[in-house]
């Protein structure tokens, strides 16, 4: 009880904008509900729509996965080590919520098969499809990968180890989530984009 104490001390305490994730941690682990206002506002703004994107764009289902990472989160504050930063960390689990349910709805392209070679992006319509809307329908591997290496930046060897899939197998995806954007992003021929 001693630590609380010197956490709320005065002085020894810095505003949340100054706290580091450590700090905020400590105080969510001693039942600090400002503590973990500040870490959830500070980290849901990059969760939220990291997770959105894993799903396809559903809202619910994305609000609940963050809902969820939460609730995991600070049960898993106990057992968090720092070997890798606050928000990596707080990723993992998402991305982890993201493919049980992925397994629970007994899709076919599950995160981490190999490529679907029966897959093919939709024919380009008239209208120019946002990249949101097109990342959302790539199939869950290609998407989960894309977003993992492209927007999040991590590396083949993490997507791996991360996935327990081989890097071969990262790459792969990639490889194809990226060609299936460029095919759906494409202005379609003889539109006034291409000529």
């Amino acid at each position: 009880m001693a630590e609380v104490t010197s956490l709320r001390g005065v002085n020894s305490i810095p505003t949340p904008e100054q706290s580091t994730d450590r700090d905020l941690v400590r105080l969510v682990q001693h039942g600090d509900e400002a503590g973990f206002r500040s870490l959830y506002r500070r980290h849901t703004p990059a969760l939220y729509p990291f997770v959105l994107r894993l799903v396809g764009g559903d809202e619910p289902a994305a609000e609940d996965v963050v809902q969820d990472t939460w609730v995991r989160a600070v049960r898993g504050l106990p057992s968090f080590r720092w070997d890798a930063a606050f928000r990596t960390w707080l990723h993992g689990i998402a991305l982890n919520r993201v493919r049980e349910m992925v397994r629970k709805q007994g899709r076919r392209d599950e995160i981490g098969l190999p490529d679907a070679p029966t897959w093919t992006p939709p024919a380009p319509t008239a209208v120019r499809v946002d990249l949101e809307r097109a990342i959302a329908s790539l199939p869950d591997g290609y998407r989960t990968v894309l977003i993992l290496h492209d927007v999040e930046g991590f590396s083949h060897p993490e997507i791996s180890s991360r996935l327990g899939v081989a890097v071969g197998t990262s790459r792969s995806q990639l490889f194809h989530a990226r060609k299936a954007l460029r095919a759906m992003l494409e202005p379609p021929q003889g539109s006034p984009e291409t000529t």
